[in-house]
């Protein structure tokens, strides 16, 4: 049965997904395994300006843009999407040099023994990545790996693959980097055609994907869902943080793992930011209005906000703003939607929603906010909001999540150089981010030269 592609803006069917036969797959996967050892012998040097080539015809290129903003129905964030992605395949074009560069030599404890070292690439990484964000979390992984002396396969999701042709008409040819279309099947099996794989979605996807790395034997990176709380303290901004939470939450329409998901108030402040937050997101427009919430991109997640919003209401919560679905010329559209009476026994709680919902809890004290935010199965990222940085650090070290947003929300959208870990199931393997995401892609070799002047080494067992 042919998967259609359905346009977000219109929700109708623009064409069929055109997956790439089992046996094409296999042979692209071969194609760049061939060209894998030439690329790698190129050093950084050598990839560098392929690489930076690449970027600036990325950051031109209209075509991609325009296929973005049909795959997404958004514009501003597909332009800052591209401008982000061009970025950063620059920027691992011109660090890469110093971060492959050898490490020094050194002696071992064991008396006369030299250590030295270099680093393999994978020949072959494969990237398995999702709707959110096309371009950006395409690329993500795939440049590094790339700078990392890798080749690469990318396969994107079936929602959004609009973008894979023009960004493919821009790939150098000295460049070994495949994108292919496909759905669920493709993407599996990519997973048997590769010497390491990276995956980003959502937990139950990931899984298999985990479980189709260990049975092929071959490392995997997960990055998957979050359910990303903001913490209020009583001394905090309390504007600063209700704009910050309110972009941090529906940004791209909170279609985003690193969304705020939930907000946990001091008490006394409670009302006051409340009201705030409510009169940020009554301002705040649909793009078809000319604001800046977009359309909800994927098929299936409609549903899922309306089930969360359903089921908090129902137990009672209150929604301020926004509440519903829309269709809005056969789209499907949510209002930034502020929720106050919620707890934990309610979806929009304890699921990811992924959607502009900001569900908001009063609480007694710092304890309290901790113990909530960290009553989740995932452990991606958080914020907080204090009136010194000292007391929101203090309260951030507490936090079971991987990186922590102080005094702003969602900045690891942003900030690329702070190396951070998943918790919990929001993920596994090395860090995305920072000068160590390069390092996933690279097998470590010792080099171990006895220099010992002796001919017979005290640690030999002697002849009898």
């Amino acid at each position: 049965m042919s998967t259609p592609v359905l346009d977000p803006l219109t929700g109708r069917a623009e064409r069929h997904l055109r997956p790439v036969p089992p046996d094409r797959l296999a042979g692209i996967a071969a194609g760049l395994r061939a060209r894998a050892a030439g690329w790698a012998a190129a050093g950084p040097a050598g990839r560098g300006p392929v690489l930076a080539r690449f970027a600036a015809a990325l950051a031109r290129d209209e075509d991609l843009l325009a296929a973005l903003v049909a795959d997404t129905g958004r514009v501003a964030e597909s332009v800052l999407e591209r401008r982000v992605v061009a970025e950063a395949i620059e920027r691992w074009a011109r660090r890469a040099p110093a971060l492959l560069a050898p490490p020094a030599g050194f002696a071992a404890e064991l008396p006369g023994v030299h250590v030295a070292g270099d680093a393999v690439p994978y020949e072959l990484v494969g990237a398995i990545t999702p709707w959110n964000f096309p371009l950006l979390l395409g690329l993500l992984d795939a440049a590094p790996a790339l700078a990392a002396g890798c080749a690469v396969l990318v396969k994107p999701s079936e929602v959004t693959p609009r973008f894979i042709e023009p960004l493919t008409r821009l790939v150098p040819g000295e460049l070994p980097l495949a994108v292919v279309e496909g759905g669920p099947a493709t993407g599996a099996a990519l997973v048997g055609l590769v010497d390491a794989v990276v995956f980003t979605g959502s937990v139950p996807t990931g899984r298999l994907v985990a479980e189709a790395a260990a049975r092929a034997f071959v490392p995997a990176h997960l990055e998957l869902g979050g359910k990303d709380p903001a913490i209020v303290l009583a001394g905090a901004d309390l504007d600063r943080a209700a704009s910050a939470i309110l972009w941090g939450g529906t940004a791209n329409a909170g279609q985003s793992c690193q969304s705020i998901e939930r907000v946990y108030v001091a008490r006394e402040v409670h009302d006051a930011f409340l009201a705030l937050l409510v009169a940020k997101a009554e301002r705040t427009r649909l793009t078809c209005e000319g604001g800046p919430i977009g359309p909800i991109v994927a098929p299936d997640q409609p549903g899922v906000i309306a089930a969360h919003l359903a089921d908090a209401l129902a137990r009672g919560a209150v929604a301020h703003t926004g509440g519903t679905i829309e269709r809005h010329g056969g789209g499907h559209w949510c209002r930034p939607t502020v929720l106050s009476g919620v707890d934990h026994s309610m979806l929009v709680m304890t699921e990811e929603t992924f959607g502009p919902v900001l569900p908001v809890m009063a609480v007694d004290g710092p304890d309290e906010a901790v113990a909530l935010a960290a009553d989740s199965a995932y452990g991606l990222s958080a914020a907080v909001f204090a009136a010194t940085e000292e007391e929101a650090m203090a309260v951030a070290v507490r936090l079971p999540v991987g990186a922590v947003s102080v005094n702003d929300a969602a900045l690891t959208a942003l900030v690329h150089e702070g190396e951070k870990h998943s918790f919990r199931l929001s993920g596994l393997g090395g860090s995305r981010m920072g000068p160590a995401s390069i390092a996933r892609f690279l097998r470590r070799r010792a080099f171990l030269v006895n220099r010992s002047p002796a001919a017979d080494p005290w640690w030999h067992p002697t002849e009898e």
